[in-house]
């Protein structure tokens, strides 16, 4: 049992909370192996850096980071009031979402099962 009124608690648990501009994107149409592709290339680089790399990049994620990233700098620009030129990411990861599960049919009545993976993709920046 913790100690001390609901509302202190509140307080302590909210005081505690990370204050870094982030931006996350639910249930993305895309496996987390194949985001951490494009999550990997731009981890740790500055923000105008890593658009150019997700402007170019060929893969699908990489069209649903560069949306997530904008909203992460948006956020930055106007809820922290940081300046874009000194941003960078700081993290970036990609979570395990629920699965879809459809049914193939196969030869001999068989069904083989497919499963259409999801992922939660976050992106945390930071000033340097």
């Amino acid at each position: 049992m913790a100690k001390g009124h609901r509302s202190q608690i509140k307080r302590e648990r909210n005081a505690n909370a990370d204050t870094r501009p982030s931006a996350k994107l639910s249930y993305a149409r895309v496996s987390v192996q194949k985001a951490c592709f494009v999550l990997d290339a731009i981890r740790g680089k500055d923000v105008k850096s890593a658009l150019g790399i997700l402007a170019y990049n060929p893969r699908y994620a990489s069209s649903l980071i560069e949306k997530l990233l904008k909203s992460a700098i948006a956020n930055a620009e106007n809820n922290n009031g940081m300046n874009v030129d000194n941003l960078f990411i700081e993290e970036c990861f990609a979570d395990k979402g629920p699965t879809m599960k459809r049914i193939r049919p196969r030869a001999q009545g068989r069904a083989y099962r497919i499963e259409k993976r999801m992922s939660h993709i976050t992106v945390v920046l930071n000033e340097r």
